[in-house]
């Protein structure tokens, strides 16, 4: 489904981002993953290599010099880039009592901040064929958490920058769209006591927690040219938890 496609993927050393840089490698993409720091990417690089293509970066997602050069480096590896994949992200449960503006200022700072980043500085290599940013969002994004403010607001403005990016990009054909997981079974999910599990079970419909795969899935078809016709959607993965 990628055959031919190159793809940034930011946060692809565990989790949802690791998921990703799978399944677009498993379809046929040339990828490069991002990483916080070289252990966690040349980790991630030891096994993905044996999928496909793929090299690995870790450079601070707020500083657009750092960005602009690996940017620059991807195309000079690979001739081109297609996909930009905002993955990267932090989450918060702090009360608003206990909130630091740091604390609140990191969690805007690479939800957020870093996606206009990266998009900004992606522009010029997409402008070129077309493209595909796709965002990390959140269920939590419609509507709320009862603590850790800073994650659903952060992830409210993504759905903000999102649409408006679709709208502002679609004349170079790029297509710009988010999806919004809900509860995934995530290491930290799957650590969580049966006490807690079962309720949350409870309240979804289809009556089971999402996977990493079912969110990749979503990635991968928006990435695709089978979502051709697709932009400024935020793809809710979350089981019908919100309709």
């Amino acid at each position: 489904m990628l055959e031919g496609k190159v793809a940034i993927i930011t946060g692809a050393t565990r989790g949802i981002g690791y998921m990703v840089a799978e399944k677009y490698l498993e379809n046929s993409a040339k990828i490069a993953i991002f990483g916080s720091k070289k252990e966690s990417v040349d980790k991630a690089l030891g096994t993905l290599k044996e999928k496909g293509e793929v090299i690995g970066f870790y450079p601070n997602l707020n500083d657009p010099n750092e960005i602009k050069e690996t940017f620059a480096k991807i195309k000079e590896i690979y001739g081109k880039i297609d996909i930009l994949v905002n993955n990267a992200g932090v989450s918060d449960r702090k009360k608003l009592e206990e909130y630091t503006y740091d604390d609140f200022k990191k969690v805007i700072d690479i939800n957020l901040n870093a996606v206009f980043n990266c998009s900004k500085e992606v522009l010029p290599y997409l402008k070129e064929n077309g493209g595909v940013i796709l965002n990390t969002s959140s269920v939590v994004s419609l509507y709320g958490q009862p603590s850790g403010c800073a994650y659903p607001a952060s992830k409210s403005a993504l759905n903000g920058l999102t649409k408006s990016l679709a709208r502002e990009l679609g004349k170079y054909n790029i297509r710009v769209n988010a999806v919004a997981p809900g509860i995934i079974k995530t290491d930290m999910v799957e650590n969580l006591p049966k006490e807690m599990i079962e309720p949350l079970i409870n309240n979804i419909p289809l009556k089971r927690i999402g996977t990493k795969e079912d969110v990749a899935n979503a990635f991968l078809f928006l990435a695709s040219d089978m979502a051709s016709y697709i932009s400024g959607a935020i793809l809710s993965v979350d089981g019908a938890v919100i309709i």
